[in-house]
């Protein structure tokens, strides 16, 4: 299954980041593909092999992922601010290709009441460079990747 969907990125201020993003799937299995381990693991790494290391799914708890491509790996890790389920998710994000440059990733989950659901996430970073040096990364390339993983994940799940 192709999507016809892809995340549309944004900026207002010099810190923040705006993505939404549209899945074929009701928002209980949406909420699932983003909080289950086992079905983390299918998705979030572009499609490739994906270790859930750590996973405390509390406020406070602590989350730990290895993506593994291309003869290397690359790590993300953050903790738990706000769990609402089914509706927000609210999580610190760093990549160990930027070590220290953290942000607070709020991601909502929006039915809209045909099926589909549409996520929408604000990312604040501690400083304009933290962000653009995330942008400049190849970010939107990667959450692409791993948002179409996640619609064959859907898809399959259906």
């Amino acid at each position: 299954m192709t999507s016809t969907y892809t995340a549309t990125v944004t900026t207002s201020g010099d810190r923040d980041c705006h993505v939404e993003r549209i899945f074929d799937a009701p928002r209980a299995r949406v909420w699932a593909a983003y909080t289950e381990p086992e079905l983390i693991a299918q998705w979030w790494g572009r499609g490739n092999l994906v270790d859930v290391v750590t996973w405390e799914f509390r406020v406070g708890g602590h989350w730990r992922f290895v993506e593994h491509h291309d003869s290397t790996s690359d790590g993300f890790e953050g903790r738990f601010r706000e769990i609402v389920p089914e509706e927000r998710l609210v999580n610190s994000f760093e990549w160990d290709g930027m070590p220290t440059h953290a942000s607070l990733d709020a991601v909502d989950f929006v039915d809209l009441g045909d099926g589909r659901t549409k996520i929408v996430v604000e990312s604040l970073f501690l400083t304009a460079e933290d962000r653009d040096g995330m942008l400049g990364s190849g970010m939107e390339e990667g959450m692409n990747a791993s948002y179409a993983a996640l619609d064959a994940l859907l898809a399959r799940t259906a």
